[in-house]
């Protein structure tokens, strides 16, 4: 849904013999608007060549290759590896994970994602305790990767959306430090030209390197970049 159709309109003014009229008006604005958008949408996809490519070769979504190219850069993924994706809708970064050899790979989502071969998949809340227990207790032992590609609905309105966006980025940070391996990585999208100075600072502290990257495949107007952690320090905090 386009951040047009999820602005609120406001109420008619104080000529009450309009209101009809303009609630009329109001609709055939909103039904346009929700068209114009459908439409730039449908348009960019059908040119996209990464939207091509992940139908090609059989990834879920475009999103499969923002992964595969931070991991060109950052080498974040190894065989044998136990990992975790926060927000794993619709799977492409599970298919990643198993494609580069990781041996144990469990994904959740607040949304249903269909089943990966290979790959455990829980519908729920990483903000829960009892879906974290779940979560970990697929696991043979603590995570040697944490990724997450969480996004908050838009609003529209840009404070709002960069402090839901932070929140987001606050809670996968606090999952990888309470949970990783020592050793471990992490890897998460974030907004506005980077991670918050507070979150950089946290995940300066727990690990040995980070870094800020844009992949090719995230669009270049898109506000995305992502900040990758490596070398977990075993809980600093």
């Amino acid at each position: 849904m386009s951040d047009e159709e999820k602005r609120r309109w406001k109420g008619p003014g104080g000529d009450k013999k309009d209101s009809g009229r303009r609630t009329t008006e109001r609709k055939v604005i909103a039904r346009n608007a929700r068209t114009e958008s459908s439409k730039r949408w449908i348009e960019r996809q059908l040119q996209d060549p990464y939207v091509r490519k992940s139908k090609e070769e059989g990834y879920r979504s475009r999103a499969a290759y923002k992964l595969l190219e931070i991991d060109e850069e950052a080498h974040i993924l190894k065989r044998g590896q136990r990992v975790v994706d926060l927000g794993c809708a619709p799977g492409g970064w599970i298919q990643v994970a198993l494609l580069k050899g990781a041996s144990e790979v469990v994904g959740i989502d607040l949304l249903p994602v269909d089943p990966i071969e290979g790959a455990t998949i829980f519908e729920g809340d990483v903000n829960e305790p009892a879906d974290v227990d779940k979560l970990l207790g697929a696991l043979s032992g603590p995570p040697d990767l944490v990724l997450s590609d969480m996004a908050a609905n838009t609003t529209g309105h840009k404070q709002t959306d960069h402090l839901r966006t932070v929140t987001l980025v606050e809670l996968a940070v606090d999952f990888a430090i309470a949970h990783l391996a020592p050793g471990g990585a992490f890897c998460s999208k974030v907004f506005q030209g980077g991670a918050a100075k507070d979150v950089l600072d946290k995940l300066k502290l727990n690990f040995r390197t980070v870094k800020h990257i844009k992949p090719p495949a995230s669009r270049a107007g898109s506000p995305e970049i992502y900040v990758i952690a490596k070398g977990f320090k075993g809980g600093s905090k």
